[in-house]
């Protein structure tokens, strides 16, 4: 099929899909609340082995920004009590730069036969979704990962106690550039099996 019979409506929002790209740099406005619902809907609708529904979407807003770079700082503070000063400075302008913050956990039932995996894996389909969602209403966005998203104590302060965990932060907001970039060539991660 060379997609030259699909409906221009699905043409279009296929199109604006694989324009989809990480923005790091956002501003106000972020979602309003009837789109930030949209997105949250999105988010529920992510592929669910056992009907477990694990994601939990904490929102980070308003003034729980700065509470919330508070939290970063302190948990970074105790990882290492000799961290930089200009570390610290960046964790506690992360959050007070970014509109709105995500942060999508999975909460984890290890005794389910739904392997733990798949639960985690449901809330990264989850966060994907949010993420396709907020670009499709012409918001940035990106998923942020990383020391912090698996912090113990940044966890507990979420809500998010082993074996439930963060799978990372969504940052949305209005783009305050062009993201540009090449796209990966299809060729160099596709291959045909045969046995």
């Amino acid at each position: 099929m060379d997609g030259s019979n699909i409906q221009p409506d699905r043409k279009r929002a296929l199109d604006l899909l694989l324009d989809r790209r990480s923005v790091g740099a956002l501003e106000d406005p972020a979602p309003n609340d009837r789109e930030l619902d949209l997105i949250l809907d999105m988010g529920l609708r992510a592929p669910d082995h056992g009907r477990l529904r694990p994601w939990r979407f904490v929102l980070i807003r308003g003034a729980a920004r700065g509470a919330f770079a508070d939290r970063l700082v302190a948990a970074a503070k105790k990882r290492d009590s000799a961290a930089p000063q200009s570390l610290l400075d960046r964790y506690r302008a992360w959050p007070l730069r970014t509109p709105l913050i995500i942060a999508v956990g999975a909460v984890v039932r290890p005794d389910h036969p739904v392997p733990e995996i798949e639960q985690v894996l449901s809330a990264g389909a989850a966060a994907m979704n949010m993420l396709n969602a907020a670009h499709l209403l012409g918001y940035g966005a990106i998923w942020v990962t990383g020391i912090n998203a698996y912090d113990p104590d940044i966890n507990a302060a979420l809500g998010f106690q082993m074996p439930d965990r963060l799978v990372g932060f969504l940052c949305v907001g209005t783009p305050t550039k062009v993201a540009a970039g090449e796209r990966p060539d299809r060729t160099q991660h596709v291959v045909d099996w045969s046995a």
